[in-house]
Parts: structure tokens; sequence; C-alpha cells
């Protein structure tokens, strides 16, 4: 990387996180005319997108196209879905067009969803003559282990070095997850942590620091930028 990840400490999270995500939706709006976002799963960004569906209402939403880092294997209407989560806070309210959302399949068998996702993705990135499908923005969350998206310690998933998309077997859930994986995490434009007031400092500092053995650590891509939130 470039320059070190930007650290922003705030009393103000989910309004602070809401107009980052909307000034880097605008930026790409005005240079690429698109903006690419994938979102996170979990309770921390859940006020953000609700946040992000009220501040962003001159957003052209058509413009927007919406992946996810990561899925649980559980069907869309599920409670533990991350895309419920989303569609309930964020793409519903905020009336996102179907087809500016690609839903990661998580009610099929886990190896055939992550594979269609990964080839939807290539197909979209051979379209525009691109090596690989670039974000603009990556949102990311971080576990008490040091996971991020599905990529938890001892995970198989955290070797990959060419797939984009995987399904992860996380032994201590027992049970399967989708995820993207570094080599499509590593080429996002910019990386923005979603972490809210309640994680501990040492643990964002061991990040932080590089510490190889916390998955969220190797988040570090090279032709962009990562911006760590930290509510207070």
């Amino acid at each position: 990387m470039e320059s070190e990840p930007r650290v922003i400490r705030t009393k103000n999270f989910t309004a602070d996180a809401a107009d980052f995500i909307l000034q880097q939706a605008h930026k790409a709006i005005g240079e690429r005319n698109e903006f690419r976002i994938a979102l996170s799963g979990g309770n921390t960004p859940r006020p953000v997108y609700a946040r992000l569906a009220a501040a962003g209402r001159d957003l052209p939403w058509e413009l927007s196209r919406i992946t996810f880092g990561d899925e649980r294997c559980v069907p869309p209407d599920n409670s533990q879905s991350n895309f419920r989560m989303a569609w309930e806070t964020l793409l519903a309210p905020a009336a996102v067009p179907e087809k500016s959302i690609l839903r990661m399949r998580g009610e099929i068998d886990p190896q055939i969803a992550a594979q269609e996702y990964e080839d939807h993705l290539d197909r979209i990135a051979t379209e525009r003559g691109e090596p690989i499908y670039q974000h603009d923005l990556i949102l990311l969350g971080l576990g008490d282990d040091g996971h991020t998206a599905s990529l938890f310690p001892g995970t198989t998933a955290l070797e990959e070095t060419t797939r984009r998309v995987v399904a992860n077997f996380v032994p201590k859930l027992n049970a399967w997850r989708l995820t993207f994986t570094f080599p499509l995490i590593n080429c996002a434009r910019h990386i923005l942590f979603l972490v809210g007031a309640t994680k501990s400092p040492g643990l964002i500092e061991r990040v932080l620091e590089g510490d190889w053995r916390l998955p969220a650590a190797r988040v570090d891509p090279s032709p962009g930028e990562v911006t760590w939130m930290i509510g207070e």
C-alpha cells in the first residue's frame, strides 16, 4: 500500500460513515458514471445503511452496482441473511433498482453460489475490458477474532490466490459462508472498515500494526486506500 490507513475516530459514527459513503458514490459517478460498492453484514452497518437511505435521496441509485462481501448460507428472507438486513435498511427504503443489486445466493449449494457470483463479476469486468472487477468501495467489518468478510482465522479461503469469491467452511461456526477473497478485496479503489465503539482497542491496534494472524490485517489494496471509521 502506498499510504498508511487513515483512521477516523468519531462520536457521530452513523452520520459520518453515511457521509463518507455518499462522498465516494458521488466521486465515482462523477469520474466513471457508476458506483460499485460491496456491502458488509452484521449489526454495525445497520444504522449506517438506514442513514444512507435517508441521506442519499439525490443519489442516482440506478448508476450504482451493489455487491456483497460475504453472505451466510441461508435463504434471503432468513433473519441471518446479510442481504435481508441490507434490503430492509437500505435497498428497499432507498428504492434501489433491482438491476443494481447483485445478491449472493445463500440458499443454494455454497460451491455453486460462489462460482456463480465470481462468474458474474468476471463477466462485468470482461465487458469493460478490466482484468478484474474493481470496486469503488468495499465496506468491511472486524470480528472479535480478527475476521473480516467471512475470512476467519485458520480457514482455507485465507490462502486463496486466484479465486475472487469462494465458499469457506468455518469450523468454529460449523457452517459454510460465501466470501470475497483477498485477490478481489485488495484490488478495490477504497476500503472502509466500519468498527463500533465496543470493539477492543487492542484488537484494532494489532490489525493496524499488521499482525498477519488476524485476517483483517491482510487487507492491503495495492491500487487503493483504506479508511478505518471507529465509533467512540
